[in-house]
């Protein structure tokens, strides 16, 4: 069940383009040593977005550190908002009709990993 609506994921949930979206945003902060941190994470949710069903994550061991605090404080500001506002919008407009509540429902669950992507692992 997890493959065919991964699948439907990717043609009609906006998978493929949020996953080249990720990716393309994750290159371009990887041209900068600073912005290198901040690439690996939306890479981390380019896989996340191309195949969110079956797929969850968890803090790990050491999320509340001040380094992943410092770094999820500048991830909002320079861009965090914009993409959970994103997810969220999507969520809305797909769970108006029932077919789309499980395309609502992962949207919402990215949203919950976009927010605060430092100190969680995808599995």
């Amino acid at each position: 069940m997890n493959l065919l609506l991964n699948i439907l994921w990717i043609f009609l949930g906006g998978g493929i383009i949020l996953f080249f979206e990720y990716l393309i945003s994750g290159l371009a902060l990887c041209i900068t040593i600073i912005g290198i941190p901040f690439g690996l994470q939306c890479f981390k949710l380019a896989v996340f977005a191309i195949a969110p069903f079956g797929s969850n994550y968890v803090e790990t061991e050491n999320a509340s550190g001040c380094l992943y605090i410092l770094f999820n404080i500048l991830w909002l500001i320079l861009g965090g908002i914009g993409i959970v506002l994103t997810h969220l919008l999507l969520a809305l407009i797909f769970a108006i009709t029932i077919i789309g509540i499980p395309f609502a429902v992962q949207h919402v669950k990215m949203a919950g990993l976009a927010i605060t992507p430092f100190g969680k692992r995808v599995i």
